[in-house]
């Protein structure tokens, strides 16, 4: 099981050729704005305040980075499908995140959050086809379940994946989350270990060609 002892904001980022220099794993998040994505980065990292969570969607507007345990780098992305931001600003952030899933030689995986109340929603849908058309490594992640009933959340679950069903062969990993209640969290870090361990990185020849 994967201990977090030290996790510290590295930088902020508008460009992929402003990140941290590519010599440690990196693991990235992303979801539609509001989806619970800095409540949840501070709840793996057993944190209360590094990722600045917000009432108001689209506060993360950069690629920011921190370094866990001096070995591996976790990257909060922005969000995507947030309606009020302006056309130009919605295709920033597009370019940005999928910019960096595509070339970013060290991402191990790229962790899409999923909002478990919602019956699936089309830019999620999308996003998720663009990663399995374009081979960039994911999993999905559903986050809020403390919201929903045991029932109500099993019925969504189904429902989610007889969507995903129509589309994929097989399903990619599946992670259901509350960071109220911190489930999820082993599981979740428990993966991450495994696939470093699986894949040590060499900082010479990164992940992809």
């Amino acid at each position: 099981m994967m201990h977090i002892h030290e996790a510290s904001f590295i930088k902020s980022s508008v460009k992929l050729n402003q990140c941290p220099e590519a010599k440690l794993p990196e693991f990235a998040f992303v979801g539609r704005s509001n989806v619970g994505k800095s409540s949840l980065i501070n709840m793996l990292l057993s944190r209360k305040n590094l990722a600045k969570t917000s009432q108001n969607p689209g506060k993360t507007q950069h690629i920011n980075h921190f370094i866990i345990n001096d070995s591996w780098y976790l990257a909060d992305l922005p969000g995507y499908g947030y309606a009020k931001a302006s056309k130009k600003k919605r295709a920033f952030f597009h370019k940005l995140i999928t910019d960096y899933a595509k070339k970013r030689n060290n991402l191990y995986c790229l962790f899409v959050l999923i909002d478990s109340r919602l019956e699936p929603q089309q830019n999620d849908l999308d996003f998720i086809e663009w990663c399995g058309i374009n081979q960039v490594p994911f999993v999905l992640i559903f986050t809020k379940s403390d919201k929903l009933s045991s029932n109500k959340l099993k019925s969504n679950m189904n429902h989610y994946k007889e969507v995903l069903l129509q589309q994929w062969e097989e399903l990619p990993p599946l992670f259901i989350t509350s960071a109220t209640k911190q489930n999820g969290r082993d599981e979740i870090l428990e993966y991450i270990h495994m696939l470093i361990e699986e894949n040590p990185f060499d900082p010479d020849q990164g992940l992809k060609n």
